[in-house]
């Protein structure tokens, strides 16, 4: 196993941000540290939306921008990128980001980033065959909350048992009272955290569009 600095965490926060994302967790899996990489808001998008990828025209321009970067992050610090599209077998981005102790089950099923709340995504992760000193767990944010999440889907669509799809597709492509479509998942919305991370409506038209395949 690879001896490192104790800085270097914060050596490949620097980089990533640089680039528009930040890390969102970090684990040991075996001898390598697993770093989850997610948007840095709310420059994120703009970065994006200037690219070539968002431009041209071809199908998954997010997916392939993240691989770019990600993978230009990796090769600088002799890292292997990973993505949650790569598989079967998918790489098990939940469960890391669960293990890392900076995200959590929320109320109604999806995750809950200590700092991006209910707008938690995860672009890719890098791998590095290191143990890097690891940030501390965060604390639960759900366990004080008033968890307004659990009543702000205008449908029930979203429980910690389960997450009907097709109720949630029928909200968003009929009358949609709370303009989730265009601004993003009334649920995820709600959340405290998420009221104070400065995600884009933009963004989240962009991710409702592909849920919806259009």
């Amino acid at each position: 196993m690879a001896q490192v600095r104790s800085s270097v965490i914060e050596e490949i926060r620097k980089a990533a941000n640089a680039l528009h994302l930040d890390i969102f967790g970090a684990l040991h899996k075996g001898a390598d540290t697993v770093l989850l990489l997610g948007p840095l808001e709310p420059e994120f998008w703009a970065a994006f939306s200037a690219s070539a990828e968002a431009q041209d025209g071809n199908e998954d321009p997010l997916d392939r921008w993240s691989k770019r970067i990600i993978a230009e992050i990796a090769d600088q610090f002799d890292g292997t990128a990973q993505f949650p599209s790569d598989g079967p077998p998918y790489p098990p981005f939940i469960s890391w980001a669960i293990e890392s102790g900076a995200s959590w089950a929320s109320p109604i099923g999806m995750l809950v980033h200590h700092k991006a709340g209910l707008f938690a995504s995860y672009r890719g992760a890098l791998r590095i065959n290191a143990h890097l000193t690891l940030p501390k767990p965060r604390e639960k944010p759900c366990i004080t909350c008033a968890k307004p999440c659990e009543v702000a889907c205008p449908v029930n669509a979203l429980s910690a048992t389960g997450y009907d799809v097709e109720a949630c597709k029928a909200h968003i492509t009929g009358p949609d009272s709370k303009s989730c479509r265009s601004q993003g998942c009334a649920a995820r919305r709600a959340c405290p955290i998420s009221q104070s991370y400065p995600r884009l409506p933009e963004q989240s038209a962009f991710h409702m569009r592909a849920f919806l395949g259009e």
